[in-house]
């Protein structure tokens, strides 16, 4: 590279007017098209993040599965924040309320009697997992909540218990069904009655029996007492 240097003549009285050249190389770096600083490994480290959390969900899910007997979706969509936490609160121990996206829940059910839920994921879901028996008092609490802040829409989209699917149509079965103490309860009666009718009809021979041998015997008593007056 060629730079030319004009000086005034007070500088070099000499040579006025003289012009100075000077050769200089100057080697410019070859840089590649895409530099190295310039490639974002930020969306590789969100997209390990991103995998870590969807598989913390799966395992979360396949835990409240166990020991469940009645796990529940509910429609998730126009809840506000306030809303989920006070709900969240009103529930008790034995029954947990979870957010998760119908892939993952469906990733978790898979190969179990729970996959019989996947008529009713779509759109956004909340999902109740039920850890008692006590079904319509686990149940309870939801419907008054829904109740108290006017949310109709925000239904049950279905549920599995014991082996079988319920519709949003077929809920109100679940809700209103006997608790296990009123179950034992009917069952104790109705065993109990047949078993009171059959005493009694054994008893009754056997008190016929009682007067019949108790008059016999006082008719020998009778007998003797006469026997030893007359001699």
């Amino acid at each position: 590279m060629e730079a030319s240097l004009r000086f005034p003549s007070s500088f070099l009285p000499s040579q006025p007017n003289q012009t100075l050249a000077l050769n200089r190389t100057h080697t410019v770096p070859n840089f590649p098209v895409s530099y190295p600083y310039r490639r974002c490994r930020i969306p590789v480290i969100r997209a390990a993040i991103s995998r870590t959390r969807k598989e913390e969900t799966v395992d979360s899910v396949k835990n409240q599965l166990e020991n469940c007997h009645l796990l529940a979706g509910i429609r998730f969509k126009g809840f506000t924040v306030k809303q989920f936490q006070e709900l969240r609160r009103s529930l008790p121990d034995s029954v947990h309320l979870l957010v998760a996206k119908n892939t993952l829940v469906g990733k978790a059910i898979e190969g179990t009697q729970w996959e019989l839920l996947r008529p009713c994921m779509k759109g956004m879901n909340a999902w109740l997992f039920v850890h008692t028996e006590e079904i319509p008092e686990a149940l309870k609490p939801y419907r008054s909540f829904q109740r108290e802040r006017k949310l109709e829409e925000n239904d049950f989209v279905g549920g599995v218990f014991e082996g079988k699917f319920y519709g949003p149509e077929e809920f109100r079965f679940l809700e209103t069904m006997p608790s296990r103490a009123e179950i034992y309860a009917k069952l104790l009666g109705s065993l109990q009655s047949p078993s009171i009718g059959i005493i009694g009809t054994l008893q009754a021979p056997a008190r016929e029996l009682v007067m019949v041998l108790k008059a016999y015997v006082q008719k020998l008593e009778e007998e003797s007492n006469g026997v030893a007056s007359n001699a």
